[in-house]
Order: structure tokens, then sequence, then C-alpha cells
């Protein structure tokens, strides 16, 4: 497998780019999964009635009443396998951030392949409706995907 050469201007411009997304991406699961453990011993029903009441929503429409529905079945012990599962995608995700931003051949290819893997579920998100935050979540992996698969099928040696 090749290690990549650091790149220059916009090549260097867009992983850094990308870099910066992975990041933010492992940043947030972080914060989600510490939010979850926070939850533990919890009453989660409470906590899910409370954000359906701050945020103004009607528990009784789909979306509200799935969320209402699934807090009151969920068990620390799923709180805690989740948690643990987001902290695990923000390893990932910060893993490749750091190849990115230093220009490894190894994250580009992570990158493709981990990106990739979403994109269909991104896809059958917006079948179901477009909404402006999921356009933007496919527009923006999908824009990765694309300019890592530049970067490998055009290295640097072969100028």
């Amino acid at each position: 497998m090749r290690r990549s050469l650091c790149r220059e201007g916009l090549e260097l411009a867009g992983l850094r780019a990308a870099a910066i997304f992975e990041a933010f991406k492992g940043t947030v699961m972080l914060l989600a999964g510490l939010w979850l453990l926070s939850l533990l011993n919890k009453d989660v029903q409470a906590v899910a009635e409370s954000i359906i009441a701050h945020l103004h929503l009607d528990p009784i429409s789909h979306y509200p009443r799935v969320f209402l529905e699934m807090a009151g079945k969920i068990s620390d012990g799923n709180l805690l396998g989740v948690a643990v599962g987001a902290f695990a995608y923000a390893v990932l995700r910060w893993f490749e951030a750091f190849g990115l931003w230093h220009c490894r051949g190894w994250a580009e290819w992570l990158g493709v392949i981990s990106g990739g893997l979403f994109l269909p579920l991104e896809i059958f998100e917006l079948t179901h409706g477009v909404t402006a935050l999921r356009l933007a979540i496919f527009v923006l992996n999908l824009s990765v995907v694309l300019g890592l698969v530049y970067v490998i099928r055009h290295p640097l040696a072969a100028r």
C-alpha cells in the first residue's frame, strides 16, 4: 500500500477540509456518547418527554411518538452499548482525520470505504423525504468520498 506524498494547493486543502469534517463528526459522536452515559440510572422516558416538550413537538405525531416508545423500552445496558459504539465511531473518525491531515494513503482509503458505506443509507433516507439536513449530510459525505477517490486515482508521483 502506498503512503501518500503530501500534496499541494487544492488537493491539500481538500484533504484538510475532509479531515476537519471527519474530526467534527467524531466530536459530535463523542458528545452523543457522553450524553447517553449521563442517562444511565435515570428515567429515560421522562427525559424523552421533556425533550419533546422543550422542542414544542406534538407527542402524538409519528417521529416524536416513535422516539417516546423507544425511550420507554431502553435499558441501561442498551444505553451503555450504544455509548460504547458512539465512542468507537468517534475514535475511527479521529483516526481518519489524523491520517487525512497528514496525507496518509491508508486514511484516503479508509475515508472512501467508511464514507461510501453510508451513502446508500443516506440515499434511502432521502427517498423518505428530502430535508435540508438530510440533503446537506448526503452532499457533504458524497463530496468527501468523491474528493478522496480523485486523490487516490491521481497520485502526485504520477505527475
